[in-house]
């Protein structure tokens, strides 16, 4: 379980490939303090540690069902990582609940600045079997966008806005997210909950 609060953006150092799985290889500030079977959240998407060398990185494995749902495909070695350990408990709920597991990925359409702030809009193939499952956004609701939680405006039945404050673009990889840029979203998991008793009842 996540909050969608993304702790560090860290670069990737290496990738490897092994049958239909990629090991990722990151570099953060908190390697040492990570352990093995550990789960941390990668542009929103959970994944499992499964080596920790001691030199400040970590190494992760994503399978091909998280590559054809995710953009964890389309990284290279450089690109930054959201990144965010696992939610503690008795901690405040900063962002929403998140559980790490992408739905779908987004594209980019446009970026705008904003006087100090920067307005994104993303469109996602969209259909009504998909809106029936809970995929869908609500303005002013939340989701979340490479495992940041964000606030929704115009929200559209393919798309959606949303404000980036300085602080999160410059700790974030929002800062790298430019027109055409795919990114991770994961819809709200109480709006699904609700779409999915709404069609046992309808």
């Amino acid at each position: 379980m996540f909050s969608g609060i993304v702790e560090e953006a860290a670069p990737v150092v290496a990738l490897r490939r092994e049958a239909g799985n990629l090991h990722l290889t990151l570099r953060c500030t908190f390697a040492s303090e990570l352990k093995i079977d550990q789960s941390v959240a990668h542009n929103g998407v959970c994944l499992t540690v499964v080596d920790l060398p001691g030199d400040g990185t970590y190494t992760v494995t994503a399978v091909q069902e998280t590559l054809d749902r995710s953009n964890l495909g389309d990284l290279k070695v450089g690109d930054e990582v959201n990144l965010e350990r696992s939610m503690l408990m008795n901690g405040r709920l900063d962002g929403h609940i998140v559980q790490g597991h992408v739905d779908q990925t987004a594209v980019c359409t446009g970026v705008t600045e904003e006087d100090g702030s920067w307005r994104y809009a993303f469109s996602y193939d969209a259909s009504p079997e998909m809106a029936r499952r809970g995929y869908v956004t609500v303005e002013k609701g939340s989701v979340t966008v490479n495992g940041t939680s964000l606030t929704v405006c115009n929200s559209r039945p393919d798309g959606f806005e949303v404000a980036i404050i300085p602080y999160t673009h410059d700790h974030t990889n929002f800062h790298q997210i430019a027109k055409g840029s795919r990114v991770n979203l994961e819809f709200d998991i109480i709006g699904k909950y609700i779409a999915r008793m709404m069609e046992f009842n309808s």
